[in-house]
């Protein structure tokens, strides 16, 4: 599962790297489904941090991996 996260994540690690920021993931809870990411550089003091985190990783993750119900920045 953690691989299909990181694949799900370099698509969309591009266009937070042309904002000056990028995303680690951390952690991931299989039995709950939950995904714990890190946003770094421009995009962890942006003010659009939790739209992107809601509407692009969020989304990105759940189309490739179906059993994770959330994403969480940490």
């Amino acid at each position: 599962m953690r691989d299909k996260i990181e694949k799900a994540l370099e698509k969309i690690r591009p266009a937070l790297q042309a904002d000056g920021g990028d995303i680690a993931l951390i952690d991931v809870d299989e039995a709950n489904g939950i995904v714990k990411v890190q946003l770094r550089g421009a995009c962890s003091g942006c003010p659009s941090a939790q739209i992107t985190l809601q509407m692009g990783v969020e989304r990105a993750i759940m189309e490739e991996v179906p059993e994770i119900k959330q994403v969480v920045a940490v």
